[in-house]
């Protein structure tokens, strides 16, 4: 954290204005400041909590009997990993780091409504895409590395969705649908998104690259599609709304839904990893494209109209300051 405390010291005594390049590469910088701290006090706790040596921490976190401590310690990482870096580049770039990042009450019912259908109809789009993903031709030497990159985020994702409780069900909603979702927003869409429109002059652009990385820190080739679209998805919530609350409630939701259907495949006696691999068939995904779309845009008109409703209400209480004084 002193390290932090540092570089936020001297990029308060600047006096010139960073341009959208410096704000990527220390936007980039932090997160891989951010990757060495987190995992480095991930795995200091988890030797101190399980008592095992250091270096067999991720080793023991992935098999049976620690799945508390595994979501526990995951949840630690997202928070140090994701969120602080966009935390510190907001604060360093404005006086109001939240405003900036998109933390606003600005929102309307049919808004919170219109995220609700999206990620529903996200979830069927997504899984149409993942069928695609699965055909998409790749080299050999390829192909094998991407099934081995697979396995390893199957096995870590394997780790955390053992159910058996209601209880273990609502701390997963929390480890693996709430947090991921907070956190995640934050950097992508509050600060990533923010930079890459700007920088090139794009929303289409900006939304798309920023959702290729959404995809990419994954590493997950057979997830790649699924991802990129749903970042696009986000993207123009986000875009659209000014108000990251609806990316996160439409993250939740997303994530939520696919805890739920794990959590009741394994009530039921189902194989959890074959539920994990389940796609949506390819034409169901035209339709549910179709009706994303149409959703956005009726997502678009109702964001405007609460953004201008939020104009309004702020220029009266401007105007009401100004006569009191």
């Amino acid at each position: 954290m002193q390290i932090y405390r540092l570089i936020f010291s001297f990029m308060q005594q600047r006096s010139f204005p960073l341009t959208n390049a410096s704000q990527f590469a220390l936007l980039l910088g932090f997160l891989g400041m951010g990757m060495i701290v987190g995992n480095l006090l991930v795995l200091s706790l988890g030797a101190v909590i399980m008592q095992v040596p250091f270096k067999e921490v991720g080793a023991v976190l992935l098999k049976p009997g620690h799945v508390q401590e595994s979501r526990l310690l995951n949840t630690l990482a997202s928070f140090i990993i994701f969120c602080t870096p966009a935390l510190i580049l907001a604060r360093v770039l404005d006086k109001k780091p939240l405003q900036w990042l998109g933390f606003n009450r600005v929102m309307l019912p049919k808004q919170l409504l219109l995220v609700v259908l999206i990620a529903f109809t996200g979830l069927i789009m997504s899984g149409a895409l993942g069928e695609l993903n699965q055909h998409i031709p790749l080299p050999a030497k390829w192909l094998a590395k991407a099934r081995e990159f697979e396995a390893q985020y199957k096995q870590s994702m394997m780790a955390m969705v053992a159910m058996k409780s209601i209880w273990d069900y609502l701390f997963a909603l929390l480890a693996m649908a709430a947090a991921p979702a907070f956190f995640e927003e934050i950097l992508f869409r509050g600060g990533f998104q923010q930079i890459f429109v700007n920088w090139t002059r794009s929303p289409l652009v900006g939304i798309l690259i920023t959702s290729i990385l959404f995809s990419a820190i994954h590493f997950s080739f057979f997830g790649f599609l699924p991802r990129t679209a749903l970042g696009m998805i986000l993207g123009y919530v986000f875009y659209y709304s000014r108000n990251i609350w609806m990316n996160i409630a439409m993250h939740f939701l997303y994530n939520g839904i696919i805890v739920t259907q794990l959590y009741l495949a394994s009530l039921k006696g189902k194989n959890i990893e074959k539920t994990m691999d389940e796609n949506m068939p390819l034409w169901l995904g035209v339709f549910a494209i179709s009706a994303v779309m149409l959703l956005l845009q009726m997502f678009k008109k109702e964001s405007a109209l609460a953004l201008s409703l939020a104009s309004n209400h702020n220029q009266a209480t401007h105007a009401a300051v100004e006569k009191n004084l």
